[in-house]
């Protein structure tokens, strides 16, 4: 387990779990001969992800930043992502973790790619229930309709499992455009990867926590034109990189990745070759 302090907020990262996914992906239109030096990929080209979901406690608020993956992919997918045949629920994680997810009172997604949502829910004799009763969820609203439009590019990242019965029952808040959700924690709309997705950020006592979700999914991302396949507008997310990465590093921001399997938080530092490179804490 990894927790800093930031002001009167802790800080502590939940992973859970590693997977694998093709290193192809993670790094678009870059050559192997490249993104290999940062992240060794296995024989099947796979390289090792986090899913990583991040704890803020406010004193008031025990807010969770992402849910993971869940437990609605079929065996084969689990497979082949190296995953266990069978997933430990999210609460079940955050409890190994030495918190009581019992506490949770906030919980939100960045986006809706079931990596990020998965969590959300937990299939019990074929329907999802939330994995957080007492917990209020929020989402962007345009992703919730961007994942109904079932778009060949993209309709299989959305499983509405994981968000349509909070959305139904009005336990998952829908927002549009930057949003606080409790004091000194906001979500901040940053497109590129989809429309809508957002960022997390956190101050206190002067300082600042950023959660990049998937414009910088690990730290060998830090180079702002090194972008995931996955992107569906990757001129903004290099764009979006290097405004926030350039914020990051002259503000001396405590950040955080969505998919980094080793680092938990990092510091970003200018780079005289690649503009930026992030620093382990």
């Amino acid at each position: 387990m990894s927790t800093i302090a930031l002001g009167d907020f802790e800080i502590s990262l939940i992973r859970e779990s590693i997977h694998w996914w093709d290193g192809g992906t993670f790094f678009g239109v870059v050559p192997k001969t490249l993104w290999s030096r940062r992240i060794q990929p296995d024989e099947l080209n796979r390289i090792p992800l986090g899913f990583n979901c991040y704890l803020i406690r406010t004193g008031e608020h025990t807010i969770l930043v992402e849910t993971g993956a869940g437990d609605k992919q079929d065996a084969v997918a689990r497979e082949r992502m190296k995953l266990p045949p069978k997933p430990e629920p999210l609460p079940d994680v955050i409890a190994r973790h030495g918190f009581d997810p019992e506490t949770i009172d906030i919980v939100i997604n960045s986006h809706l790619h079931f990596d990020h949502c998965g969590g959300n829910t937990i299939l019990s004799n074929g329907c999802a229930r939330p994995a957080f009763p007492r917990a209020r969820y929020f989402a962007p609203r345009g992703e919730w309709e961007h994942g109904h439009q079932r778009l060949s590019r993209d309709a299989i990242s959305y499983i509405d499992a994981n968000y349509d019965p909070l959305v139904d029952s009005g336990q998952m808040t829908l927002v549009e455009g930057d949003y606080e959700v409790a004091p000194g924690v906001r979500m901040r709309h940053v497109p590129g990867h989809t429309r809508h997705m957002m960022t997390i950020t956190a101050e206190s006592g002067g300082k600042t926590f950023c959660f990049f979700s998937d414009l910088v999914p690990t730290t060998a991302h830090t180079q702002p034109t090194w972008v995931l396949a996955f992107d569906l507008y990757p001129l903004e997310s290099i764009e979006n990189k290097q405004r926030w990465l350039a914020a990051a590093a002259e503000g001396g921001w405590i950040c955080a990745f969505s998919h980094d399997s080793e680092v938990d938080f990092a510091r970003i530092v200018p780079h005289p070759k690649i503009h930026f490179s992030a620093v382990p804490l």
